[in-house]
Parts: C-alpha cells; structure tokens; sequence
C-alpha cells in the first residue's frame, strides 16, 4: 500500500478499517463552514451544527436582504453563548454573478429542443418562454454557439434541476436559447452562468459594498468572500474598502476562484489574498471534467506552500437531499484531506438540504479519520523545502516547534498569540491541532 505521492502514513492495517472509530475529544482539524439558511437557522438547529463541527457560518447575500441574515446571525449568537462553541462569521459577496428573477415563485418547466428567450427587462414575469435576468450585457457578452447554464442556488449537475441552453439568435438586448435539456427551476432565484466569457462588471459591487458598510461592520465579520474573484487587483480593491472602515481592517479575504478568468491568475491572487476557496460548482463548467481534480491537487499544493488556508466546496452535495453520501462524496473529502485542504465548505447541504446536521457531523468523522493517516513529517519536510534559507525569525521558530511536536507526538500545540500571525504560522508549517491564547 506505501506510495510517495500519498500523504499516508505507513502502515495501515487493513484490519483497523472494520475497527469502529473512537471519539476523540478535539474535533477535526480541517474546518466546516456551513452556510445558513431556511433550513439551519433556528437556535436549536444552529446549536446542533456547532455541536457537530461547524466552526465557520457562512452568511450568503446572493439571496435574502440584511434583516434576514441579522435574525439569522442573532441566533448563531444566542447557540455560540449555550453550547460555548466558537464560530467564526463570513460573509459571502454576490459579486458580478449573473440571475435569473422569478418573482412570482411558481415553477418553470422548460422542454428540450423548445426555445427561451432571456431579456435584461426585470419587469416581465419568468415563464417557459422568457426569463428575466439581472444583466443587460448578455447581448454583447455572448455569440451563437455559446453554452449557458442556469439553476437554483449552485448548480447540482442534475438534469431536472439545471438547465443547459445554447444560444441561437441575439435580439436587440434580448438572447435567445434553445433548451438542451428538460427541467423544472423551482424558487424565486436562479444563478446564470456562460462558460469561459468574461462579464463586465465590478468584483466589489455597489450592492457588496452597502452590505458590507451596513452589515459586515456592524457584526465586525471575521471573513470576506470575495466572489468571482478574477485578477490580484479584485483583492487589493476589497482591501482598501474594508480599511477604510476602521473594525474591518483586519478582517480576512478569502478569494473565491470560479472561472477561468480567476484560474488564470491564480498565483497572483494567491500572493494578495489570505486564503483561498476553489468554487467546483462554477469550475466544473468552465473546465472539462477530466481536468477539475487537476486543478484542485494545484492550487491546494500552492496554497500550501504559501501558508494559506484553501477550502473547498462542492463535496457531499447528494446529501441535500440524502441522509448518507455517495461512495464517491465521502472519498472526495477524504482525498480533499490528504491533498492539504484546510476547509471544506458546505452550501446547498445545509442552506437548504434536509439533513444540515447529520451532513456536518459525517463530513467532520471523513476529515477526521484521513487525518488520522496524514503524514505529518512528509508535510512538514516539504514545506520547510519550499520556504528555503534563509528563514525570518518567526519562520525559525515556528518550523521549530512544528519539528518538536513531530518528534515527541504532540496531539496539540498552544501558542500565546497577539495578532494570531504566530499561530498562522504555525498552522501553516505543520496540521496538528492548535489553541490560540
């Protein structure tokens, strides 16, 4: 079973997998951001996800307006207080993300081989023959031939869900599609996405920035993400805006690549943001499947060798619906594990999935057990290669306590910390669990 290219430690015992797995009293090291939503946010569902493992709540403003996720955060307040678990908050931007409106909520059976038009005037009602979108660029952005996908929060891949059109003929500002697949969009929101087109419009919208002045300050957010995050610049434009708004000046941004435009610059991005969050959802349309898991081992690897966080997303979305995932979902996380990923991120499965808990705790029990069988030492060896001599002072001492901890099996690390830069470090250097004090 030994290999080089696998972070595994040597040997497993085929035995030990029949083994049931023993509670441990410090959860998983990789962190779950759960995403908040009809179906998680009462205090008592809030209470039992944290319970479970989630350690970061997301907030997404590509839906609902400030008084809704203010309720929402109010509860997380009041479980963080019961269950004396922490929580981190993040607020996820909307960004230049293109929408489909259905005011009136009923749902849209679209046929394949029929014809749809999509126009920019939001003031007609969506039906199977035209949906109103948020865009009034599309006409320009997009030529006969082009692929747009559209469904219902993130795209699922499942044909009844999702939609897939081609476009046939451009009117004026209107775009007429023929409809590849039959579906059904149900809800009051759809996410439109063109496969590898840019669209010009703002990273930091003017509706982003009112959100983030009215409520990332007054909730003092610990995370940014910044949605279809495309050039370096999108990120250093963020953080001027957040600077200026004195209590968020040490608030985190966390790039979200989605597109091509953003693979592209990755390395760049790398360099400005604090972290980074590899958006499958939209990557899996932009790119051919066969080079998504590519992608995925890369930028994992650079962020790594960086020392920043990369989470991500797009792993048990069968659970939305289902009580287990697939053979394939729970392998996904484990490998996203052993790849070097940080986090992993959960949207629809606990937004609006059945089962938001049960989907946190089997994600956090996978996480736990590839740790088990993480090669410290190799990550390690590794990363002190990477960095080189000579090393800052800090470096020095953080790759020392990392090599200390290897040596005598330190199940944690407690580093005293003012900034929190100590224990970034730290945690960069080396996977074992860490406290802050």
């Amino acid at each position: 079973m030994h290999s080089t290219h696998l972070l595994l430690e040597e040997p497993i015992r085929m035995a030990s997998i029949l083994e049931p797995s023993k509670p441990s009293f410090f959860p998983a090291m990789t962190k779950i951001v759960g995403t908040l939503g009809p179906k998680s946010r009462s205090v008592e569902v809030i209470s039992s996800c944290l319970k479970a493992g989630m350690s970061v709540a997301r907030f997404d403003f590509s839906w609902g307006d400030i008084d809704y996720h203010q309720e929402t955060l109010e509860n997380l307040k009041l479980a963080v207080k019961s269950t004396k678990k922490l929580c981190a908050v993040m607020l996820d931007t909307v960004g230049p993300e293109l929408q489909v409106l259905n005011k009136s909520e009923r749902a849209i059976s679209l046929e394949a081989e029929a014809f749809v038009t999509l126009t920019p005037d939001q003031e007609k009602e969506a039906s199977s023959e035209l949906l109103p979108i948020n865009f009034s660029g599309l006409s320009k952005a997009v030529k006969t031939g082009d692929t747009i996908f559209i469904g219902q929060y993130l795209f699922t891949g499942s044909e009844t869900t999702s939609v897939w059109l081609e476009v046939t003929e451009l009117k004026g500002d209107d775009v007429v599609c023929v409809i590849k697949n039959t579906a059904t969009l149900a809800g009051s929101l759809f996410t439109l996405h063109i496969s590898q087109i840019r669209i010009d419009l703002p990273t930091l919208s003017d509706a982003d920035k009112d959100v983030i002045c009215k409520w990332g300050v007054k909730n003092n957010i610990d995370f940014l993400s910044l949605s279809y995050t495309r050039h370096a610049e999108d990120v250093r434009q963020a953080r001027e805006f957040l600077s200026k708004l004195g209590d968020l000046h040490q608030t985190q941004i966390f790039a979200k690549i989605e597109n091509i435009e953003g693979l592209t610059h990755f390395d760049e991005i790398l360099q400005e943001a604090d972290g980074i969050i590899l958006s499958r959802g939209n990557l899996g349309i932009d790119l051919p499947p066969e080079k998504v898991f590519l992608f995925q081992k890369a930028a994992v690897y650079k962020c790594n060798m960086a020392g920043k966080p990369a989470v991500v997303t797009r792993v048990v979305d069968s659970m939305t619906d289902n009580l287990r995932p697939t053979r394939a979902e729970a392998t996904d996380v484990a490998n996203a594990v052993l790849d070097g990923s940080d986090a992993i991120l959960l949207g629809a499965e606990t937004l609006r999935g059945l089962y938001p808990v049960e989907t946190i705790s089997i994600v956090g029990k996978i996480c736990a057990e590839a740790e088990k069988v993480f090669n410290q030492d190799l990550y390690f060896k590794k990363t002190v290669k990477y960095v080189g001599e000579p090393m800052t002072h800090l470096e020095s001492i953080a790759s020392s306590a990392v090599r200390a901890a290897i040596k005598v099996k330190a199940s944690v690390i407690i580093v005293f910390t003012s900034s929190g830069r100590a224990a970034r470090l730290i945690a960069s250097t080396g996977r074992q669990c860490l406290f802050y004090l």
